[in-house]
């Protein structure tokens, strides 16, 4: 069956062609696996909340008949303003709109936010620009630059709100523009196109524009909602969408709400937020935290912008996923919001998941696995200026920056033929982490650190949970003891100067490129001759190596412009003489890399890596592999060109100056 869906039409219809319904909801309501909502362009202001799953041979399909013609929006114009003062104008919106939930009385909090807790969910928008929120009337007056945000001048525009009665009263600078002859819009809605339910699977939302939305702050172990998402599901595929301007998250792959486990610290304070979680990964078993039941969804060809929490949030809910051929930037720029959970992409269990081919730029981070990246694997995606500018200070409870943040996993997990080009480019308090074909112009951060905390002067490890092998189910928890990681065939370039040297690897933001942090840990001989395996073993005397560092394997890498060298690496170049460039160049939205680093490679080349050689993560005893279990033979490159039975370091098979992107 086809429905259609026209805003335009002259009158509400029964969803034929001839009878289109005026409203994407009216068809959510009725229609069923193997159907397909053909919707007309036009600005869609609703909720809209799919009643029915379709099955994994018969998707229900929402389709903007026109790419991107159709809107689905969360928020109302408003045109009845009145000069207050100075920039400043002033509306008055009864709170009959919002129904049960006023995004300009909700405040933005929750477990792991950082932040004050001073910003409500709600956003005014003047030309689709998200303007500041004041905490007092005089700075909205005021319109001051915000020294936090990345875009100053953007800064300038401001709005306070306050009630009266029962009407909410908006004050806002927009500066010397008139408000009654811009577009001019309020977040009114929580979400735009998510079911309210679990389990409604199978379902394909194709080539919406989908944009401002009241979302709430999505922590892991509370209720995750976005924009748009499949809410505690199977099969969703995202595809050819925009979706911008989420008050905090875009997309959301996440967790279900658990009464009893829901905004736990911030509510209840009693138990530590570390215990908190590992509880909700426990309690997600019993409620149907399956492969059979929940995840395998596909993002793809999606441009996700300027939100200010994430782009793509997810704590359980999107193992066995595919995010691919995305445009994912502008996140978090405001830092009006602060917390834990901020990123371009921030998954909690990526169990099997594959980001790949993304373009992630201009976010507080780029890709955040956090806890159980078990099998993830981040893929041919170029990353840059993930990094706050130098002009914008940084904010009360806003998290450091870099490209790819793997945080308190036990692997295995792969960064391979990826262009790392911010000034950190791989941060890793984890284990059994393989980065493989990189071209990294930033450095590693956070190796033997960011894990445990001292509380009453003792020690107080983070175990974290590893899983069946490509399945959900928990196998084991345990603290990292650090280690366990495979460095091979990258190219490492001193891009950015060391302007604090006093800085250490164990730092967030630490300067120096290289594998020299890695000399810390033992190689795999080392590491194995503490175990008595020529004899019967001593518990007692094995309790040191059991909690000693894991080993490490690095070999094949290119250092360039006094990149560092782990003292392990036995097969290498090392090139301290020659000056390397590399220029990331943008022309009308098409980006190009031009380099000199090849000029220098000289005759250096590497073996092909293989699964065979990654060999086990250490503590889940699974391979570097495929989700389906298969063995990766890494031979072909960021472009998906083939390398051959011997290659060049870096992600690329072949040499030339300039790349196009």
């Amino acid at each position: 069956m086809i429905y259609y869906v026209n805003c335009n039409a002259s009158r509400d219809g029964n969803g034929s062609k001839d009878m289109p319904f005026k409203k994407i909801g009216d068809a959510a309501c009725v229609a069923k696996a193997g159907d397909e909502v053909i919707v007309a362009p036009g600005v869609y202001r609703e909720y809209v909340n799919p009643l029915h799953a379709g099955t994994k041979e018969a998707r229900i399909t929402y389709r903007s008949e026109e790419p991107l013609g159709a809107v689905i929006t969360g928020a109302e114009e408003v045109s009845s303003w009145t000069h207050y003062k100075d920039n400043v104008w002033t509306a008055r919106i009864d709170n009959g709109i919002f129904g049960g939930y006023n995004p300009y009385t909700t405040f933005v909090c929750g477990d792991w936010y950082f932040a004050p807790t001073v910003r409500h969910t709600g956003t005014v928008y003047i030309n689709d620009l998200a303007m500041y929120e004041t905490v007092t009337l005089d700075e909205c007056i005021e319109g001051a630059v915000y020294p936090h945000a990345w875009v100053p001048e953007e800064s300038k525009y401001k709005w306070y709100t306050e009630q009266d009665g029962n009407e909410t009263v908006l004050y806002a600078n927009f500066q010397g523009l008139d408000p009654n002859r811009e577009k001019v819009e309020i977040n009114v809605r929580r979400n735009c196109f998510m079911p309210d339910k679990v389990g409604v699977g199978y379902i394909t939302v194709s080539g919406f524009v989908i944009t401002k939305a009241a979302t709430t702050w999505a922590p892991p172990a509370a209720y995750q909602d976005g924009m748009i998402g499949p809410h505690w599901s199977r099969g969703w595929i995202i595809e050819d969408c925009e979706i911008s301007n989420s008050k905090c998250c875009g997309i959301s792959l996440g967790k279900y709400r658990d009464p009893e486990n829901d905004m736990y610290f911030y509510t209840k304070h009693v138990k530590s937020p570390t215990q908190m979680e590992r509880d909700a990964v426990c309690r997600g078993q019993y409620h149907g935290w399956l492969k059979e039941r929940v995840g395998g969804h596909i993002i793809r060809r999606c441009n996700v912008h300027h939100c200010e929490q994430t782009g793509i949030v997810g704590r359980m809910g999107g193992v066995f996923s595919t995010i691919e051929d995305c445009h994912i930037h502008h996140i978090c720029n405001s830092q009006q919001l602060g917390g834990a959970e901020t990123a371009g992409i921030k998954l909690h269990a990526g169990i099997d998941v594959t980001i790949r081919r993304n373009h992630i730029h201009n976010c507080i981070l780029g890709v955040w696995l956090d806890w159980e990246a078990q099998g993830a694997r981040v893929t041919q995606n170029l990353m840059h200026d993930n990094m706050r500018p130098d002009h914008a200070t940084p904010a009360q409870g806003a998290m450091f920056s870099g490209d790819v943040f793997i945080e308190v996993g036990h692997g295995p997990t792969l960064i391979d033929n990826n262009l790392l080009l911010s000034k950190v480019s791989v941060i890793i308090p984890s284990e059994g982490i393989a980065c493989v074909h990189n071209m990294m112009l930033g450095s590693f951060s956070l190796i033997n650190s960011g894990v445990d905390s001292i509380v009453n002067g003792q020690r107080e490890p983070r175990y974290t949970p590893y899983h069946i092998r490509h399945r959900t189910e928990v196998a084991g928890f345990m603290t990292i003891l650090h280690g366990d990681d495979r460095i091979y065939n990258n190219i490492f370039i001193q891009h950015y100067p060391v302007t604090d040297p006093s800085k250490t690897a164990a730092d967030n933001d630490y300067q120096v490129v290289g594998t020299a942090p890695f000399d810390i840990f033992p190689t795999y001989d080392e590491w194995l001759s503490r175990f008595m395996m020529d004899r019967e073993p001593d518990m007692g005397a094995l309790a040191e190596p059991h909690f000693d560092h894991l080993p490490v394997w690095v070999d094949g890498n290119a250092y360039f412009n006094k990149a560092t060298v782990c003292k392990h690496e036995q097969h290498k170049l090392d090139n301290t003489d020659d000056p390397v460039t590399v220029e990331l160049i943008e022309s009308q939205g098409a980006y190009s890399l031009k380099t000199n680093v090849f000029e220098y490679l000289g005759d250096f080349k590497d073996g092909i890596i293989t699964s065979d050689i990654l060999g086990l993560a250490f503590e889940p005893e699974q391979r570097f592999e495929n989700p389906d279990g298969t063995a990766i033979t890494f031979d072909s490159d960021y472009f998906g060109n083939h390398r051959g039975v011997s290659t060049i370091p870096g992600p690329f098979a072949s040499i030339r100056d300039e790349y196009d992107l």
